[in-house]
């Protein structure tokens, strides 16, 4: 479906085209948002498929690709988690991992969210006693470090475990991610009686406790009779809302769960909406499909939605609403889950409204301000200095729009400097038109940043948007913050029950925590960094040559001109450059 401009406004699919079609039409019975799309329509373009399989795939795809919106959009994650076993090494690490598979070994996964697998971690850690430290870490221990000491690592880096008991261990944490705990247990058990029989109990206690662990896991994570995959979804409606929540089994244990909040333009029912979310979830996308699909409502298109699924996967899938017992038991928690989720958002979302109304009373405003932007500085001695921006708009923190500025070129300390930079930066671009202005600049500071924040808009001419500054009052508690008028400097403390103070804060603290977030990985981005890195004529294999001559940066640090030109790769003049580089304050 188009509009007079030609802009895509509907994707759909029907098996019967004319009853679907014509049901958009009629005379009474259509819900506002629908009567809202057909105003709209100025022509239909109909593209017949060979099955309805065929249909549901290219309705999928063109969703994904188009972005209609007038459908159901959910809004894809750009990376998935995995477990990471490198299983190459002599000791292999278990590892965190998304993104894209660049290291070396056996992935498992993908899971619904990173708490997930820092879950799964935890228990390999505690049961299996598998390393998770980086190989950098590793290669260089001398003695064993604190996991080891609180029973969390073999202590594989000096050598307290032999490569083939380490092994059997990492077989074991692999079969516990593939669900085969029972026949892990039977083999434990075994081993436990063999150590007992040849009198080696204080093995034989090992082993009893890592049974032990390992059953009181099962009995957290598993449920009686469940076997294979299963994804269970349940959705909730009310006016204002929707939330598809999501509950994934794996092998008979819960891996994880999630919550979505899919944009929903003229779906009139859950079971619409959890058709047109399934699809969009596993057909347009690139996650596993399990054997099972259990939902808290009947689809219409329940055996072509199957089907699809089932050619993708290249196995059979399941779709079914009708379970009992335990299977039932998850397809409540998931309904019952997605419900409080609904009421959750949509009592925030209220409280954030009477919060905008607050601060549209505050600050004598003709109409509720729309969108907020606030910016925080931080650094550490004036170190990796970063700036934040934080974006607000009438359903709270817009993380999409968030920014940051890496600070480069001013006095190390300088905030006043560094906030110069970053609101220039950001300002120069949205007055060329590659973003939006916002309704209120809130800056995190007083009246000396928010004096900076004043020349940087009176410079580029926008004169719309409104400057107030949050500074900490005299006392640096919350709740006694004073507010600083950009236009007059005036200050005003606001009372600690206040709303408009309390949604200030709260976009106050975000960039804080955003701030700190990037400053942080600059930080540590910056001292993984050799200081041999950057300096002209000094590649990869030099560096190499350096460190193997020397021992160390600091011996090169140390070394003098002629020293350092005694390595066989490097030249007088290089050696001065290097010298230089290393001794700026010479």
């Amino acid at each position: 479906m188009y509009d007079v401009n030609g802009a895509i406004l509907y994707v759909g699919k029907a098996r019967n085209l004319k009853n679907r079609v014509s049901s958009y039409f009629r005379a009474s019975g259509l819900t506002t948002k629908t009567m809202a799309l057909v105003a709209k329509i100025a022509r239909i373009e109909v593209t017949v498929t060979n099955s309805e399989t065929e249909a549901l795939l290219l309705e999928q795809n063109l969703i994904k690709e188009l972005r209609p919106p007038y459908n159901i959009l959910l809004r894809d994650d750009k990376s998935y988690p995995y477990i990471l076993i490198t299983d190459k090494d002599e000791y292999p690490a278990v590892r965190f991992q998304r993104g894209a598979k660049k290291g070396k070994g056996r992935y498992f996964g993908p899971f619904p969210s990173g708490s997930a697998v820092r879950e799964s971690l935890h228990i390999l850690q505690k049961v299996f006693l598998i390393r998770q430290c980086e190989d950098s870490f590793f290669r260089n221990r001398s003695r064993p470090c604190l996991q080891y000491q609180i029973k969390r690592c073999s202590g594989p880096c000096v050598g307290l475990i032999t490569p083939e008991q380490y092994r059997e261990d990492l077989r074991h944490a692999t079969m516990f991610l593939e669900g085969r705990n029972q026949t892990i247990m039977d083999e434990l058990g075994a081993q436990m009686d063999a150590a007992s029989a040849e009198l080696n109990f204080e093995k034989a206690a090992e082993l009893r406790d890592q049974i032990s662990r390992l059953r009181q896991v099962q009995e957290q994570q598993y449920v009686s009779g469940l076997q294979g995959d299963a994804d269970v979804f349940g959705c909730a409606m009310q006016a204002g809302g929707t939330v598809v929540h999501g509950l994934f089994v794996r092998q008979g244990r819960v891996i994880g769960s999630k919550v979505y909040h899919p944009r929903v333009s003229i779906e009139e029912s859950p079971a619409d909406v959890l058709a047109a979310f399934i699809g969009q979830f596993y057909l347009a996308g690139i996650r596993e499909i399990p054997d099972q699909l259990i939902l808290s409502y009947e689809l219409e298109e329940n055996d072509a939605l199957a089907q699809a699924l089932s050619q993708k996967r290249g196995r059979n899938v399941s779709i079914t609403h009708k379970v009992r017992g335990d299977r039932a038991g998850w397809q409540r928690l998931a309904q019952t889950n997605a419900e409080q989720q609904l009421a959750s958002h949509l009592a925030n979302k209220q409280n954030i409204h009477g919060r905008y109304l607050a601060l549209q009373d505050l600050l004598g405003l003709d109409s509720l301000p729309q969108r907020l932007e606030c910016f925080d500085i931080s650094h550490s001695s004036g170190e990796a200095t970063v700036a934040s921006c934080v974006v607000f708009d009438g359903n709270g923190p817009l993380k999409s729009d968030y920014r940051t500025f890496n600070i480069e070129g001013i006095t190390p300390g300088d905030d006043y400097a560094a906030m110069h930079q970053a609101l220039t930066r950001r300002y120069t671009r949205l007055k060329k038109g590659e973003g939006k202005l916002p309704d209120i600049l809130v800056i995190d500071g007083g009246k000396g940043q928010v004096a900076q924040a004043m020349e940087v808009l009176g410079s580029l001419q926008i004169d719309e948007v409104l400057v107030i500054g949050i500074a900490k009052g005299p006392t640096r508690k919350a709740g006694f913050e004073v507010l600083v008028s950009g236009e007059t400097g005036a200050e005003q403390m606001l009372q600690g029950d206040s709303a408009a103070l309390h949604l200030l804060q709260h976009i106050r603290d975000e960039a804080h925590r955003f701030a700190i977030t990037g400053h942080r990985a600059r930080r540590g981005k910056a001292r993984k960094q050799s200081r041999l890195e950057g300096i002209p004529g000094i590649g990869p294999k030099r560096r190499r040559e350096l460190l193997r001559y020397f021992g160390g940066v600091r011996e090169i640090e140390s070394a003098s001109v002629e020293e350092i030109a005694k390595v066989s790769t490097i030249s007088r003049a290089l050696a001065e450059e290097i010298h230089a580089a290393l001794h700026p304050e010479h």
